[in-house]
């Protein structure tokens, strides 16, 4: 049986663990950078610390580092974890969704209950499609993307790494989103959005520029 350590320990983590337990897949433990957290038990599974605390596990466990839905934190789990020497997770896809096999998912992805991806869909490594996001032909979705639930992207769209798709955003076809830009919830995306933007609105408007990093 595959052995699970989660990056963080908060709300999205906690569905993770759900998730994992619809896949009969065991949670080791949840990992968190809060000294106070370290000894917790949230939902049953003990907060184990950071990577320093659990050298001991290194090669009976693999790492979920999606665990939180910032896309930046995501990333710095990732590059400390694959440091330290641990192995990145397998995707986790749940059971419940629709998912032509032509589709690639990275390694460190998740899928959640409801989502629909139809056909010849690129997915990176370490993203987020929460539940009940469609995701149409042709889309390329890069690393360490998050997209919340009830999102709706249309055919060849392609989201650059690190953009957060806000709660029941649409992107109309063959748009693109730039690296590390953000959509607000409930956001029409009309036309293509620069990267270290945040859009909203219908149809979305850039509001600012966000910082590189």
């Amino acid at each position: 049986m595959r052995k699970i350590v989660i990056w963080g320990s908060g709300g999205h983590a906690r569905e993770i663990n759900w998730l994992c337990e619809e896949l009969g897949v065991q949670v080791a433990g949840f990992l968190d950078e809060r000294p106070e957290m370290k000894g917790q038990i949230v939902n049953g599974v003990p907060v184990l610390g950071t990577l320093n605390d659990i050298e001991a596990l290194k090669y009976e466990v693999e790492l979920i580092c999606a665990g939180v839905g910032d896309p930046a934190l995501k990333k710095r789990f990732v590059n400390n974890t694959i440091q330290s020497g641990f192995r990145i997770a397998a995707p986790l896809i749940h059971p419940r969704i629709r998912l032509s096999r032509r589709n690639t998912i990275g390694e460190g992805s998740m899928v959640f209950e409801g989502a629909v991806l139809s056909d010849n869909i690129k997915i990176g490594q370490h993203v987020i499609i929460n539940r009940s996001v469609n995701v149409s032909h042709d889309a390329v979705i890069g690393d360490y993307v998050t997209i919340a639930p009830g999102v709706n992207l249309a055919g060849n769209v392609t989201i650059d790494e690190g953009a957060y798709i806000g709660i029941g955003a649409s992107v109309r076809e063959k748009r693109h989103i730039g690296c590390w830009s953000m959509i607000g919830g409930g956001t029409f995306v009309k036309e293509d959005i620069p990267e270290f933007t945040m859009a909203a609105g219908v149809p979305a408007v850039v509001k600012k520029q966000l910082d590189m990093f």
